[in-house]
């Protein structure tokens, strides 16, 4: 393949409120131009309203975007004054219905202009790239227990395991400005990539979701199987959590 030739995406979004929840906190997003997964916190249904409105800003952005010539845009800037978007529509909720006091979303979005794209990550769901078959996460978690890997003070194996994992020290909240993680890479032909909910992650051992991603590189498996197949696993794992994942595939155009 030349280097010259067109890519374009391959994916597919699901989502699955699990086994043990009695309604869905997490969001998906998924285009040519856009992914996305946000997961809600904050209870009373407020996790719901903090990660449906995160999207909603980030699909305006899509809809925005779509008569645009990409490679004159800074999709990282545009990816995270989405996010800020997102971050300014929360505080006017909470302003609006004290209810909503405390509600937040993690966020982790990519805005592709193939092979080019801006990643924008707060929170802990993950952003996973296989390439060559090296499974690789793009994203760091904004987490306590991260923090404590971070700085040495806790091993990855018992971090894996520890009972406060889920332990935000970074979100989108309202009144709180948004900083995300904003990053730009370069996709090849043959890239797969995976965002997803920690209702995955937290249940799923990585080489499995290596192993469900390899068949997708290797095109035994479509992205919307590959979906299905990471949620059936997480709910096989006891589904405690929403469950929610996206799948892309870089392909050549026309393929």
């Amino acid at each position: 393949m030349t280097h010259d030739q067109a890519l374009t995406l391959h994916y597919a979004a699901g989502s699955d409120v699990g086994r043990q929840r009695g309604g869905n906190e997490d969001s998906a997003y998924a285009t040519v131009r856009l992914l996305a997964v946000a997961d809600g916190m904050g209870g009373h249904a407020a996790g719901e309203v903090a990660s449906a409105q995160a999207v909603a800003a980030l699909e305006e952005l899509d809809t925005r975007l779509a008569d645009t010539d990409l490679s004159e845009v800074d999709l990282g800037e545009e990816l995270a004054g989405a996010i800020a978007t997102a971050a300014d529509r929360l505080e006017r909720s909470v302003a609006d219905n004290p209810d909503l006091t405390g509600m937040g979303t993690t966020v982790t979005a990519m805005l592709w202009d193939c092979p080019r794209f801006a990643l924008a990550h707060i929170g802990d769901s993950r952003c996973y790239h296989l390439r060559d078959d090296v499974l690789t996460q793009l994203t760091r978690d904004h987490t306590m227990v991260q923090t404590l890997v971070d700085q040495g003070r806790l091993t990855p194996d018992v971090a894996e395991r520890h009972p406060s994992r889920s332990v935000l020290v970074r979100a989108l909240l309202a009144g709180i400005p948004a900083e995300p993680d904003v990053s730009l890479h370069t996709a090849e032909a043959g890239d797969v990539y995976l965002l997803c909910s920690d209702g995955l992650t937290d249940v799923v051992k990585v080489d499995e979701i290596h192993r469900v991603l390899a068949h997708v590189a290797s095109k035994d498996t479509t992205c919307d199987e590959a979906v299905t197949a990471l949620i059936d696993l997480a709910n096989e794992g006891g589904g405690p959590d929403n469950i929610t994942c996206v799948v892309a595939h870089v392909v050549p155009e026309g393929e």
